[in-house]
């Protein structure tokens, strides 16, 4: 299938200029996508962008990942009803070095068709500002520049020059890469539209025969209308420091039914067949297909040990059947992360061993002997899986994992980890 036919069945083609269908019929072509780096890490909405450099990748064309040194100095407009807030160049540097890293893992760079890293903070750094006032700002006007979007959504709320000119600087960049790569389309988001069809017309202008296009994606969201990428506890990013493994596998997982076909299209590379086959095996259970999004996705990004990790804590807090040796099979990390996710109480190695004594003083589960001797005659009472039957059981040594743990659950929903310091 080729890569327009592959974007329009997976829902991710928004808009596009005439003739790239045609052009791409004769043969390889090299297009781009920028990427600023205002933020510590790629997230999952960056994702959307990294799956359509992909998909061009895997249907014979050579991307390119324009990194943005210089228009990360300065701030897109789009989408904005504000002005952004400058980061400093070290911030923005560190941050472009690791998300060129991340870029790295998740990219094809090798090969006939291999990606390349550009940063366009190359075109600038030799320009001084009469340069670019000549050479790039003489090129649009500002009726042309005011007609896009980015420009009148901000309007009445104000814009700076610094961010009025970020078009220029966007479609600047896309000549370079014609002149220098031979690069024929810049692709984006559907917000972009205005930004990379300057680009279009800045090539058209600059050279004798230029001919440039574009494509862009609809903007994910979700089934209830919020920006896709975004949780309760905030951005979902692909480093495992800034969201982990478990939380990446748990955000699909929890997706709404609704969007789980939609998921699919845009972020798995199963093909167009084995989709609609899965579907339809799974149509009167979507967890378990969101439990294979959810694989495919974390192992793609985090690895497959990282995934096995997320999947046995998730299994040893959600699922009622989990048993005492599948809890004791844990890793010490994977202890540690469920630590991280349910109430941790800490207390020292010469604690009471006394079950409810340990309980009321060392924790907030239950407040008194009395409440634990009832959680014990109703049969709500475990202690790393194991029921507790005798208000007077002690807690052995060796119920301590890894001489540091132990899993104390009250109930189905009240869990907690005590840790011995």
């Amino acid at each position: 299938m080729n890569f327009i036919e592959e974007l329009k069945w997976r829902g991710m083609l928004h808009d596009m200029t005439p003739g790239i269908e045609e052009k791409m019929a004769e043969g390889s072509v090299i297009g781009y996508i920028g990427f600023d780096p205002t933020a510590p890490s790629l997230t999952i909405g960056n994702y959307v962008q990294l799956m359509l450099l992909n998909f061009f990748q895997k249907a014979g064309h050579k991307p390119i990942v324009l990194m943005g040194g210089a228009t990360g100095r300065i701030g897109d407009p789009s989408g904005k009803d504000k002005e952004r807030q400058l980061k400093s160049t070290e911030e923005l540097d560190n941050n472009l070095k690791h998300q060129e890293s991340q870029m790295r893992k998740l990219l094809d760079f090798e090969g006939p068709h291999a990606a390349i890293v550009v940063n366009n903070y190359d075109f600038y750094a030799s320009m001084n500002v009469l340069d670019f006032l000549r050479n790039v700002g003489k090129n649009l006007t500002v009726n042309y520049m005011m007609s896009k979007d980015s420009v009148k959504n901000r309007l009445d709320s104000g814009i700076s020059f610094t961010e009025f000119s970020y078009q220029l600087l966007q479609a600047y960049d896309f000549l370079c890469l014609y002149r220098d790569h031979n690069c024929i389309l810049q692709m984006g988001g559907s917000d972009q539209w205005g930004n990379i069809t300057s680009g279009t017309e800045f090539i058209r202008r600059n050279t004798e025969e230029g001919k440039a296009y574009a494509i862009t994606t609809p903007l994910l969201t979700k089934a209830d209308g919020k920006k896709f990428g975004k949780s309760e506890k905030g951005n979902i990013w692909l480093d495992p420091a800034l969201t982990s493994p478990y939380q990446f596998y748990q955000f699909w997982l929890n997706a709404d039914d609704a969007d789980v076909a939609k998921f699919y299209r845009y972020f798995s590379f199963l093909n167009r067949d084995e989709i609609t086959q899965l579907e339809t095996d799974h149509a009167d259970n979507p967890r378990a297909l969101k439990a294979l999004l959810a694989q495919e996705l974390t192992e793609r990004i985090h690895g497959k040990e990282a995934f096995n990790s997320a999947s046995e804590v998730t299994n040893i807090l959600f699922n009622k059947k989990a048993s005492r040796d599948q809890l004791q099979a844990l890793s010490i990390d994977s202890l540690e992360l469920i630590s991280s996710e349910i109430p941790s109480y800490t207390i020292s190695p010469s604690g009471d061993k006394l079950v409810s004594t340990l309980l009321t003083e060392a924790t907030t589960m239950l407040g008194s002997k009395g409440e634990v001797r009832r959680a014990i005659q109703n049969n709500a009472l475990s202690i790393n899986k194991l029921k507790v039957t005798d208000h007077n059981a002690e807690i052995q040594e060796e119920e301590w994992l890894y001489n540091k743990y132990l899993m104390v659950e009250n109930g189905k929903k009240n869990k907690a980890i005590i840790t011995r310091e």
